[in-house]
Formats: structure tokens, sequence, C-alpha cells
């Protein structure tokens, strides 16, 4: 539920004191109806808690309170003089302190809970009153309800015969495990509960908000479902008094046979369960009011049934009762189909039979054929309630368990049947289930749950931060001395027998609690009846509530429906889901079968309150000051253990069922649930362990074995803040699978305040980019006056401690050539060097719109090209690619170049071997690339690299200045060929078939070179120049006839001859036509190998040192690249990223 403040008019003394009147409408509204909006305009508005959902429809709660952003309406007053003239700017968001103080002095919280609905009903059409301040007080609003609701049903129908079946020990250790345990809860939730104001919800309200929503709604829902079985708990209960003990002959089945008659009682408590439920459905679905009125007479019963047992302990003292108990040998009767517990009687000096012979012989007659145990014992009778002064509860102090059908006998001598086939026949008392400790720990529980009441109250208390701790915990103390003395009292004063009788059947069918009440047993058995079925309805009433207020929290969006109810907000809709789940826990139809599982389900929300004071207190959390002090996180902590122990104990199974559905729920919700951001503790855990994490991996680099490409992904942006290569963020996600660190950045150009609002808008297009493209990480913009610097304070400060990035990925700026602004290479060029600097690695993606988005790649492989040794990145970034679905089916392929002097077999045998030891499957293969003279195709490229270059340095120009340069270039350029061709054509003969090879290469160069100048010449003409225009294309037969000069054997002599014919080439920089010469070479073996492929991975060569032949080093990777389509430039950081050793 999202904290919502609702305004209320108050009096015209109050307005008067404010001077004048002011419009309730401009502040915030919860969402009222006309009339409220009506009565309210012309009110001074005061803020008042609401629970309503958040109306404005984009589902991101609103933390709305009575200190800041509520100022409208008080713009007049806020400020008034020049001595805040200073801060009148932050006036609208920032209110002066003395507005700050007016408004807590009127503020109020509403009413909650079913007040409201009453109002609906009864003022249906009319104006709403005035609520007035709620005025409970600690007894009368959380005392009482939390005494009637822990006190019920278990008490009155189980408890006696715990004590006589686990014994006053056991007894004693059950009660006060679960009375501790609710007593540690206690605790906490106080703490909890004064950490400021519990609107209706209570524990549902305090989990979530002190959890966060994955926990607040499994938990709730948890909470929800004990509390409708606690409804089912009750009905059985009530059913089972009704039929038991007021009005047995109203049974609908009856058993023929004893065998049948838990059968038949079972389909009773069934029909008649079903019908209470649909009666008190009705009930609670006409007028919950009717509900809340009668919960005083429902409360004055548990009080008096409790005084009755009491009184009737201490008469036992004086004047024990008289409920005599039959015994045959050591065995217990049922005291039904007989009046007199003896074989025989004498009436006028005859010996005749009693009821009792008939019911173990086969005939009223003295010789008759009588059962066999019936034969060898006498019959004896005991008084079942000896009295406190008796001495039984020596007797009773310890346990007796056993199996279904073990018959309940007492510690006298007797003589054994040997045919013992026809007891189950015979009217003894005995066990209706199997019996041990752990199950009596499950049966018992419920009887101590309730605690709850208080803080479900909070908003009907006068204060609320003194009330609930006090009147919860003064409740808890109540019921542990009355259940601990009931133990010890009932253990005292009853006999064994009687105690393990559960129905009393050897008490002629009397409620064995009420055999030992004052002044008639049926106080008890009215009292629990009315208490039963005030505990029903109420567990009707709240449990709808309750779900209506998980479903209007929004984050469980199957549940939104049953947020809906009637026009008055009566939960109909959860009402009647309500009534189906606790009809399944009727038509189960064993009280004793029902209780463990709401056991479960209360364990489970009592766990979590003392987690969440726990880890609030841990954490030190700012907000974390609560008004109750007598807490500490040890008493959480053991509060959270006993719990789960006691879960375990009641039963496993069922336990492990409650964690699997809380579990199921959290999960549903942390996939499809709202976002919600309430400021819960489990956020406060994760960042507390991510501090301690980052700290610890501050402390030392990680290991190579550790070793895994932490990502910056850096995005270019469109003109609409849109990412332009979202085919990045996917190859990103291959790459990682979700694995490790993914930081997403992205620059923009300016100033962060001009462009704040464009920043948030890229930001949040980033992070819609990255969830359709499934890349999960973390997105970060900046804003620089510069891309240069934005891109450097990203690469240096993103990331965090030691969770940084030591890998950049980026694409390749591939309209580089007809950028009119050198900036867009500088900055990757700089890019480069600053990731070299930093020793991270950097991954540039060529073509990167062509990789793959989803769609899985069919058979192909990734090419591997080994130049140079970077750490052994090359070697692990296909691995980690393998790993997804999309590049799984593709093989990889490892090719490394040999040099002339180099043993290319042993090479390979080598490389076979290393990728063996590191556990690689991929094919191998050597490449030889002997020395070869440079040719004249490459010294042409140099050439027109090097006239664009000087092109480039003329941009500073005017146009017409740089048309006109770049027309000189080209006409100087153009005699120069001439020239070459005409120094050509005298050549020797033995030259003059590669003298024509020359030729015809420098005509293409010529041609390209014409290309590349008209290109240039109309950058400013055409900004969609193709990039077709401009590419230099190494053709098929360019690289056949280059091959074949070169294997001449006078291909030395002709390149000097040729060299030296051509005297502009003599001014070219040698490095440069060194570095092309190495650019095209290389080019050639990778096309002629690799072009296929999926994927290529080069290794990337560093950017020269001299700044000035920045646009050089472009030109190389581009021609190294040239004729390949998807392409990933892989430079390593200047670490091993991948080792041998395990």
């Amino acid at each position: 539920m999202s904290e919502r403040f609702l305004v209320v008019p108050v009096a015209h003394a109050v307005e008067s004191a404010f001077g004048g009147e002011t419009d309730g409408d401009s502040v915030l509204d919860a969402g009222g109806g006309e009339g409220e909006r009506a009565e309210r305009r012309g009110s001074v508005p005061i803020l008042q808690y609401s629970r309503e959902p958040n109306k404005y429809g984009d589902g991101t709660p609103r933390e709305s309170s009575p200190f800041i952003h509520n100022t409208d309406d008080y713009k007049g007053t806020l400020y008034d003089g020049k001595n805040m003239a200073l801060f009148e700017e932050e006036m609208d968001s920032n209110p002066m302190v003395s507005s700050l103080l007016s408004k807590l002095a009127n503020y109020t919280n509403l009413t909650q809970g079913v007040r409201e609905h009453e109002e609906a009903d009864e003022d249906e059409g009319a104006k709403k009153k005035t609520v007035k301040s709620p005025q409970m007080g600690t007894f009368i609003g959380v005392y009482l309800p939390c005494l009637q609701n822990i006190l019920g049903v278990i008490l009155f129908l189980r408890m006696t015969w715990i004590v006589g079946t686990a014994g006053i020990l056991e007894s004693f250790i059950i009660v006060s495990m679960c009375c501790s345990c609710t007593m540690l809860t206690a605790i906490s939730m106080s703490a909890i509960a004064t950490n400021g104001v519990v609107p209706a919800g209570g524990s549902y309200y305090m989990i979530s908000r002190s959890l966060g929503p994955e926990f607040g709604g499994a938990v709730g829902l948890c909470f929800y479902l004990g509390t409708t079985f606690a409804g089912a708990m009750y009905i059985l209960g009530t059913i089972e008094i009704f039929l038991t003990y007021i009005v047995p002959s109203a049974a609908i089945f009856k058993a023929e046979e004893k065998a049948l008659e838990a059968e038949a009682m079972l389909n009773n408590m069934r029909v008649y369960g079903t019908c209470c439920l649909t009666l008190m459905a009705v009930v609670v679905f006409v007028g919950v009011k009717y509900v809340n009125k009668l919960a005083l007479v429902f409360l004055a019963c548990v009080v008096l049934s409790i005084l009755a047992i009491y009184a009737g302990v201490i008469k036992t003292i004086f004047e024990p009762p008289v409920f005599p108990v039959c015994l045959l040998g050591n065995r217990t009767l049922q005291n039904h189909g007989f009046d007199k517990c003896m074989k025989t009687e004498i009436i006028d000096n005859v010996t005749v039979t009693t009821k009792l012979w008939s019911l173990f012989c086969q005939g009223p007659e003295l010789n008759a054929s009588c059962h066999e145990y019936f034969n060898l014992n006498n019959v004896t009778e005991i008084q079942g309630i000896p009295g406190l002064t008796s001495g039984v509860i020596s007797e009773n102090m310890w346990g007796s368990y056993g199996p279904a059908g073990m018959m309940v006998e007492k510690a006298l001598p007797a003589v054994p049947a040997t045919d013992s086939s026809q007891d189950q026949y015979m009217p003894y008392v005995v066990n209706d289930i199997t019996t041990f400790f752990t199950l009596l720990v499950g049966i018992y529980f419920p009887s101590v749950t309730g605690i709850m009441a208080g803080s479900n109250r909070s908003g009907d208390l006068r204060d609320a931060q003194r009330s609930i701790p006090i009147g919860t915990i003064l409740a808890i103390a109540t019921t542990t001395i009355i259940y601990l003395s009931c133990v010890v009292l009932f253990g005292a004063c009853i006999d064994g027998v009687v105690l393990r009788d559960k129905f009393g059947d050897s008490v002629k069918g009397n409620l064995v609690i009420g055999t030992l009440s004052w002044p008639s047993p049926w106080v008890i058995v009215i009292g629990s009846f009315f208490s039963c079925c005030g505990a029903g309805l109420q567990s009707l009433t709240g449990a709808p509530r309750l779900l209506q207020a998980i479903a209007r929290d929004g984050i469980v969006p199957f549940l939104e429906v049953f947020g809906h109810g009637k026009a008055n907000g009566e939960p109909t809709w959860a009402l009647l889901l309500t009534a189906l789940i606790c009809e399944s826990g009727i038509l189960i139809a064993s009280l004793d079968a029902v209780a463990p599982i709401l056991s479960m389900f209360f364990l489970m929300c009592y766990l979590f309150v003392n987690l969440a004071c726990a880890l609030q207190t841990l954490l030190r959390t700012p907000n974390w000051r609560p008004r109750f002090k007598y807490y500490h996180w040890a008493l959480s902590f053991l509060g959270m253990s006993l719990c789960l122990a006691l879960m375990f104990i009641s039963s496993w199974y069922y336990a492990l069922v409650a964690m699997l559905i809380a579990g199921c729920i959290y999960k549903y919700i942390e996939y499809r649930g709202a976002e919600k951001e309430w400021g819960d503790g489990i956020r406060g855990l994760s960042l507390n362990a991510a501090r301690f994490a980052l700290i610890r991996l501050e402390e030392a680099p990680p290991h190579t074995k550790n070793w895994r490409p932490q990502l910056l992904v850096l995005l270019n942006l469109d003109s609409e803040l849109s990412v332009k290569h979202p085919r990045l963020l996917s190859f990103t996600t291959q790459l990682k699978a979700g694995k490790g660190l993914t930081i997403v950045g992205s620059v923009l150009e300016g100033t962060y305040l001009t462009r704040e609002t464009e920043a948030k808008r890229a930001e949040q297009n980033i992070k819609s980019a990255m969830a359709a493209e499934k890349t999960k990480g973390f997105c970060h913009v900046v804003v620089s006056s510069n891309l240069r610097d934005g891109i450097s304070h990203l690469v240096q400060s993103a990331g965090l401690g030691g969770m940084k990035h030591n890998s950049v990925l980026m694409a390749w700026p591939g309209n580089w050539r007809q950028s009119n602004d050198p900036q867009s290479w500088k900055s990757f060029i700089e890019t480069v060097r600053e990731t070299t600097a930093a020793h991270q690695a950097l991954l540039v993606a060529k073509n990167v719109d062509s990789f793959p988005h989803q769609e899985r790649l069919s058979e192909g492989t990734i090419d591997v090209w080994w130049i140079v040794h970077d750490g052994g990145l090359l070697m692990l970034l296909p691995f980690l690619l393998r790993q997804h679905k999309v590049w799984r089916k593709c093989k990889m392929r490892i090719f490394t170049v040999a040099q002339l002097d180099d043993n290319s077999i042993q090479m390979k045998k080598d490389l076979q071997m290393f990728l063996y030891h590191l556990r690689l499957n991929a094919e191998v293969e050597v490449v030889e690339m002997h020395d070869s003279d440079i040719s004249a195709f490459t010294y042409e490229k140099t050439l027109v690299m090097e006239q664009r270059s000087q092109m480039l340095k003329q941009m500073q120009l005017s146009r017409t200045e740089r048309e006109r340069e770049i027309q000189s270039i080209t006409d100087e350029s153009r005699s120069s060929i001439r020239r070459k061709n005409q120094s050509g054509a005298h050549g020797s003969g033995v030259n003059n078939q590669n003298s024509q090879l020359d030729e015809d290469k420098q005509d293409e160069a010529q041609l390209i070179h014409d290309r590349n100048t008209a290109s240039h010449a109309a950058l400013n003409d055409k900004a969609d120049a193709t990039p077709e225009r401009v590419h230099m294309t190494w053709t098929k037969e360019k690289f056949f006839s280059e091959r074949n000069r070169n294997r001449e054997p006078n291909a030395n002599v002709a390149v000097r001859d040729l060299f030296n014919m051509k005297p502009e080439w003599e001014s070219l920089n040698q490095s440069n036509v060194r570095c092309m010469h190495t650019a095209v070479k290389l080019n050639e073996v990778v096309v002629n190998k690799s072009q296929g492929a999926h994927l290529v991975l080069l290794n990337m060569p560093g950017p020269p040192r001299n700044r000035g032949g920045d646009e050089n080093y472009m030109e190389f990777l581009e021609v190294m690249m040239e004729g390949l389509n998807r392409v990933l430039l892989v430079r390593g950081g200047g670490r091993e990223v991948i080792t041998i050793y395990s």
C-alpha cells in the first residue's frame, strides 16, 4: 500500500487561526468522492493517513507526508517579508519551519478498518460526518482484543487432552516454547509498530514495508491463508461442540458399528461446517458492523469461561465434582450405554445382569458367553475429578503416547486376554489418532496466535505507539500464565484417563474441561461455543480485508480483481475467495488435521516479523527509530530461530509446503509483480552485502581463474536520444550470459544543468533497449562539454571499488571517412589510448548491426586470428560466446601467422598442445606469411592515404579555398602518375611483363584515387555519400596477379627499378608504407581463410605514439578489415586472462 494522506475539514476556529479560508482541493487528494471534496472545499487542509491505492495510474508509490511537497495552499503564508529572501525560490518544495509545525500540530490519522464502511452504509448519498479522533486506550483497544483472539478453541477442546497425552512436564515445555515464540515476536512487532504509523493491514503492512514487496506479498498471502484456515478451524470447533456436547442427536450420519463412528462424525462435520460457513459468510457480507457489535459478547464468553475454570479448580479443594469413571481391569469404558459401573447387581435377593453386561456378553443371562477380557477382570469405579489435593499430579507428570486405536488405560493390575481381535468393537475409550510430541506442538500452537489483533487496530488507538507494545505484551503474559497454570491445574485435578479421553466419553459425553468448571459444565460448553462462533466470524471478517489490502497494493497482478468490492469498500470478491478456501479446510473435517496447517502459516509470518526487526536493527537504517526501546537483534534472531524450529517440529512436510508456497509467490512477485519502492530492509541488507563484497573485492585483483570480461559498453545515441546500435547490447548479452558486471554508458554533449531532462530520457531509452535485448546491468549517462572528455570520464570512473569494468566494448565508427568532423575518429583513437593506459581490454565490433540478435546461427565457425599474444583474451572470448544458444553450434578455429624462419609444423603442434591444456576445442591452422617486397599497389594506397591526410588538414580553410586546394592536389597527383606511366614505357625488355602488371595496378590505384578525391571534394555537397564510393577494394584479380608477381625470381630487381622510376614514392613516409603493407598482406590471408566465418576475431594493433598519424591508423585498420562482414577487434589489457592451471 503506497502511503497517502487525505484532506479533511476542521473547525472554523482552526481555520481562523490560519488567517482566512483555504482551498482544500489544492492539497494532495487521495481520490475521495465529490461529496468529500465539496465539504472539504473552504476548509483548512489537514493531512491524514489513507491506505487507498495509488490512483494516478503509473504504479509508482508516492510517499506523501505532512513535511514537504504539500504546500500549494500555504503559499500565502509560507513567505512574507524579506527576512527569508535567500530561500524564496525554494519555498515551494521546502516550507518554512513554522508551516511545518502548523501541519504537525493539526495532523491526525483516520480511523481504520470497518468503521469507514459502517459510515458509508449509514450515510449513503449524504455528506460524511467529520471523523472524531480515535479514543481507544490500551486496555480496550489492544489488551482485550488480543486476549480474545489468543484464548480460543484449542484451550476448550484440546488442552486437557494435550496435558493427559504429553504429561505435565512435556506440556509445560510445549506451552513454554510456543508462548516464548509469540512473546519474542511481540517484542519485535512492538519495535516495528512504534517505528511510525501502521495502518490496518497489521502484520502484512509491517513485513512488506520492512522486507520489501516480494517478502511482503509472500508472507502477506501466507498470513491470509493462515487466517482463513483459522476460520475453518473455529468453525470445525463450533460444530464439534454442537454435535458432541450440545445436541448429539442432531447428527445426520450415524454409525451402526463402532468402527465407523469416526467416518460418520467427519461427514457430519463437513455438512454442518459447510452450512455454518455459508451462514457466517452471509452475515459478514450483509453487515460487518453486527459482527463488531457482538465482539463484546464473544469476549465476555471467553472471560466467563476462564473464570469458571479457576472457580472449579478452587472448589475441588473442598468438594470435588462427582464424575465417576468406569474401568474394566485397567481399561477405561465409554459411559454411554450403561448407568451403573457393575457387571451384576442384586435386586430383591436376585442377581441380575446390568446394561454393562449386555455390552460385553451375547445375552443378559448369567451363563451367556462373554468377552474374554470381561470375564478375567473386574469392574472398578474411580473419580474422574479427584481434586487438587488428591495427589494425582504425580501420576500425570509423564506422557502416554500411542498409536491410533490404543486403549486409554490406568496404571492398575489387570489380567490380559489371549484374544484381542474383538477389542475394537467393545466400548473402550481409545486414541482416535496416533499421538507423538511433535504432533501436539502443531495442534497446540494455534492457541497462542492472535497477537496481531492490537496492531491491526492501530488506527483506532489514542496513542498507538504506546498502547500496542504494552497491550500486546501484557496480553501474551496473561495468556501464558493462564496456559501454564492450566497445564499444572488440569494435571493436578483431573485423572489421567479422563485427560486422555479427548471427547469425554468416559464422563457421559461431557466436555472434559467442563467437568472441572463451576457452577456447571454448561458454562464452558455454551461459552466455548459462542467464543468459537465469534472467532470464526472475525476470521471471515479480517481475512478478506487482508487480501484486499494485498490486492490494492498491486504487487501480485492476478489478485487485482480482489481489490474491488461493494460501493462502500466491502471486499466482496475477497470474501468469496476466503469462503472457498475456508471450505477446503472444512472438508478436511478434522480439527487436529487443520491446526498444524494454520500453524505453519502463522509461524512463517512471525518468523519474518522477527527477521524484519533484526535486519532493521543490525543495518541501523536512519529511519529505524522505534519508540519501544526494549528490543534487541539477538532476541529477534532467537524468535526467528524458534519459529523455524517449531515449523519443522510440528510437521516437516507442512513446513516445506508452506515454504514452497511462499517461495513461489516471492519469485512470481519478483518476476511479474509491480515495482514498488518501500525503503525495505532487504534493500538495506543488499546494500550492506554489496558494500562488504566491494571492500573485499578491492583488497586484491582477481586471480586469472576468476577473470571474466566486466564490460563498459559505449553506446551512440541518435538525435532522438535512441540507441543507434542495439545489436551491441545483444552481443553483450551473448558474451556475458547474465554473469559479471555490465555498465552501459553514453555521453551527451553540453552542460548538465541544461540537458538534465535529456540525460534522464536517454537513460530511460537505454534501459528500455537493455530490457528489449535482455541485457542485465547498469546504465550511466554522462553529460560533458565534449564527447572526448565524457568518454574519458566513463572509462576512468564507471563502476565502484573492486566492481569496476576491465573491458570496453564499442562499435567501429563506420562512417569516419565521410564525417566532416574529425573528432569522431579522434575520440575513437583517444579511447583506444586511454583503455591501454588504464590496462583495460578493448573490443571493437565492426558492422555490429549485422550481428545476430536472438536467432540461433547455423553451423559455422568463429575464426580467431592470433597474431600477437594479448593475454589470452582472443581464446577466452569465443569460449564465452559459445556458452550462449546463439553461437552454440559454431566451431572455433584458431589461425596464427608463421614467418619465414618459423617452423610452422612445430608451431601447430605446440598450439594444439596449448589448447589441450586450456581445455578448449578448436581447429588449429598455421598460415605462412613470407617476407615479400612492397607492391606498387601498396605504395599507391599509401600515397592516396597521405594525400587524403593533406586534404583533411585543410579542413580549417573556407569552402572555396578547400575546393581549390583539393583540385591542385588532384592535378598534381594525376600529372605525377602520367610521368610514371611514361617512364615505365621505356623500361627494359626483361621486365615488360611486370611493368604491364604495374601499369594495370597504377590504373587501378588511379581509379581509386579519383574516387577518393571526388568524394572528398563533394563532402559538403553530399552529406549522404555512400561508403561504396570511398572503400578501397582489393579485387580478386589484383590479389592473384600480385601473388604471381611476388613469386617471380627477379621481383626484387623489378621493384627496385620501379621504385627508382617513381620519384614521388620516395617522399612517402616509409613507416606508413610498411604499416600499409602489413595491413594489405594480413587482409589477403584473412579474407582468403575466413570470409565465410560467422565472426572473425583479430588482434587490434595499437595507435601510433605520434599523434600526427592518427588518421593513417584508422586507414590501416580499415584496410585490415576490408572484405569481412562481422569483425571483432580485440586489444588485451596487459594481463593474463586464461590459464592452463586448475
